[in-house]
C-alpha cells in the first residue's frame, strides 16, 4: 500500500528530518499534470525548491550564500523560479532574479517561470519577469515551416502603437501601418493558457477572413506567428454607433432609416453567406462603426457563429454579461437554448427603436434585468410621437423582436420594407418642397381634368 505524503513541517525540522513534502503547483506544461508531487529536502539544491514554495526569505538567502547553484534543476528541468512563479511568490521571485537566476529556464515539457506564471495567473510575477527580459510563450498559432505562414500574416514591428488609444469599449487599438491608421485586436499573452479565449480568437480570424462587404469592417491582416498575437482591421475615425447616439438623442425618422438599411444591408450579407450562413450574435450599437461618409458598418466577430451543417446553434455555456451587453441580446440566448440567424434580427429591432426613441432599451432597468423582461415578453415602450413611426416602421420592429424567431423576418425582407419607406419619405419630401404656387397650379390642373372629361378627351385624340 502506498504511503501517504506527510503535511508540510517547518523548513528547520523538514531539513533535520528529511521529510517529504508537497509542492502544491506544477509546470503549467506538463501533460497528465497532478495536483501535487512530494520531494525529499536532502540535498542543499532540493532544499531551495521548498523553500522557493514556502516564500521563506532568510533560508533562501543562507543556502545561496552557503553556495548553493540558483540555478539548480530537478529531475523535471525546474529551477527555483519556477516554483517561486508558480505559487506567485514575488518577493521569491525577485530575490532569485537579483542572485543570479536565469529569467527563460525551460522546463522538460518547454515551460518557463513566465509561462507558468501566466497559467495560475500571478500577474504580479508577471509584471516583474517582463521587465527582466523573460519572453512570452510561442503563440498557439505558431507554425514550425515558414511555408505554412499565413498570406495574411504582419510584422508587427511594422506597428506603431506610440499614439495608440483605445476604441470601440477599449476593444481595439489605433496603430500606424504602412503609412495609414488601423485598428488593432490584441489577444493578451496571459490568456494563451485559456484555451477558449485562444479558439475565439482563431474563430473570430477565420470569419473575417471570409468577409468582404461595403457594410462590414475590412480586415486587413493579422499577428499569428509571435506574441501578442492581433487582429488588424480599418480604423474609422468617426468611432462606434453607441457614441453617436449618446451624442446625438433621438434621430429623425428619415435618417434612422438611412442608418437601419446600412446595418441590414451588412447583416444580410453575413447571413446569406455561402455555403456557411454568420451569426454576429453581438449585434449593438458598440459593435457599429461609422465610415468617413457617415455610412455604418458592422463590426467585432468575437462572439459570431457560424451555421455549418445544422440550422441552429447552441453555447457551450451560458452567455454572460461579461460576453455581451444584457439589452439586445434575445431571449432564446439568455435561455441558453438553440438559436439561429433570427437573434440578430431581434437585436435589430432594439437598434432602430433606440435611434428612434432616443434612449437605450428599457433605460431605467438596470441590465441584468432586462433579459428577464424580454423572456416574459416585455418589450421597451413606444414613447415617441406616433407620426415617427409612420409608414410601417412601428410594424417592422414589433415583428423584428417577436418572441417566436420563426415570425421575424429575414434581413433580405427588412431591406425590402425599408427601401419602401425610404421611398414614402423620400416622396414627401418632394411634394413638401415644392413652391405652393406650383402646388396650386397642379391641383387646378387636376381639378379641371375631373370635371372636363369630354375635353380631355378631345386633347388625347388631338395628341394621337
Amino acid at each position: 500500500m502506498e504511503a501517504m505524503p506527510q503535511p508540510l513541517q517547518p523548513p528547520q525540522q523538514a531539513a533535520a528530518a528529511g521529510t517529504r513534502f508537497t509542492l502544491l503547483k506544477q509546470s503549467s506544461l506538463a501533460p497528465d499534470r497532478e495536483d501535487s508531487v512530494t520531494l525529499e529536502p536532502v540535498d542543499p539544491p532540493v532544499r531551495l525548491m521548498y523553500m522557493a514554495n514556502e516564500g521563506d526569505l532568510d533560508a533562501i538567502e543562507e543556502l545561496l550564500d552557503s553556495g548553493t547553484n540558483v540555478n539548480f534543476r530537478d529531475i523535471d528541468d525546474r529551477t527555483a523560479l519556477h516554483i517561486a512563479a508558480c505559487q506567485g511568490r514575488t518577493d521569491v521571485v525577485q530575490l532569485l532574479l537579483n542572485r543570479g537566476a536565469e529569467v527563460d529556464p525551460q522546463d522538460r515539457w518547454g515551460s518557463t517561470p513566465l509561462a507558468d506564471a501566466m497559467y495560475y495567473k500571478n500577474d504580479d510575477v508577471i509584471k516583474l519577469l517582463e521587465e527582466h527580459g523573460a519572453k512570452p510563450p510561442m503563440a498557439p498559432m505558431h507554425v514550425q515551416n515558414a511555408r505554412e505562414v499565413p498570406e495574411y500574416e504582419i510584422d508587427p514591428t511594422e506597428l506603431d502603437f506610440s499614439n495608440s488609444v483605445d476604441i470601440t469599449k477599449g476593444t481595439y487599438r489605433i496603430a500606424s501601418w504602412r503609412g495609414i491608421q488601423v485598428a488593432v485586436k490584441t489577444l493578451g499573452e496571459k490568456v494563451f493558457s485559456d484555451e477558449d479565449k485562444v479558439n475565439a480568437f482563431r474563430d473570430e480570424l477565420a470569419l473575417l477572413q471570409k468577409i468582404r462587404h461595403p457594410n462590414v469592417v475590412q480586415f486587413l491582416g493579422a499577428v499569428t506567428q509571435s506574441s501578442p498575437m492581433m487582429i488588424v482591421t480599418e480604423y474609422l475615425p468617426k468611432g462606434d454607433f453607441h457614441a453617436y447616439l449618446k451624442r446625438k438623442g433621438a434621430l429623425k425618422p428619415t435618417t434612422a432609416v438611412k442608418f437601419s438599411l446600412d446595418i441590414a444591408r451588412g447583416m444580410n450579407y453575413l447571413h446569406e453567406h455561402k455555403p456557411e450562413a454568420i451569426i454576429h450574435r453581438d449585434l449593438e450599437p458598440s459593435n457599429i462603426l461609422r465610415d468617413d461618409s457617415g455610412h455604418l458598418k458592422v463590426a467585432d466577430f468575437g462572439l459570431s457563429k457560424l451555421l455549418k451543417v445544422a440550422n441552429t446553434v447552441k453555447e457551450d455555456r451560458p452567455v454572460t454579461s461579461q460576453d455581451t451587453s444584457w439589452r439586445y441580446v434575445a431571449p432564446e440566448v439568455y435561455r441558453n437554448e438553440e438559436y439561429d440567424t433570427k437573434v440578430d434580427v431581434f437585436s435589430f429591432a432594439l437598434i432602430l427603436q433606440e435611434m428612434i426613441e432616443g434612449c437605450l432599451p428599457f433605460s431605467t432597468k438596470p441590465e441584468k434585468e432586462v433579459p428577464k423582461a424580454y423572456v416574459a415578453n416585455e418589450r421597451p415602450p413606444f414613447r415617441a410621437p406616433p407620426k415617427y413611426y409612420a409608414l410601417g416602421l412601428k410594424e417592422l420592429i414589433e415583428e423584428c423582436w417577436s418572441q417566436d424567431p420563426f415570425k421575424r423576418p429575414t434581413f433580405r425582407q427588412i431591406i425590402k420594407r425599408l427601401d419602401d419607406i425610404n421611398t414614402q419619405f423620400a416622396r414627401k419630401r418632394r411634394w413638401k418642397g415644392m413652391p405652393l404656387k406650383c402646388l396650386q397650379n397642379l391641383e387646378a390642373m387636376l381639378k379641371k381634368d375631373r370635371t372636363c372629361p369630354s375635353s380631355r378627351s378631345s386633347t388625347q385624340s388631338t395628341v394621337r
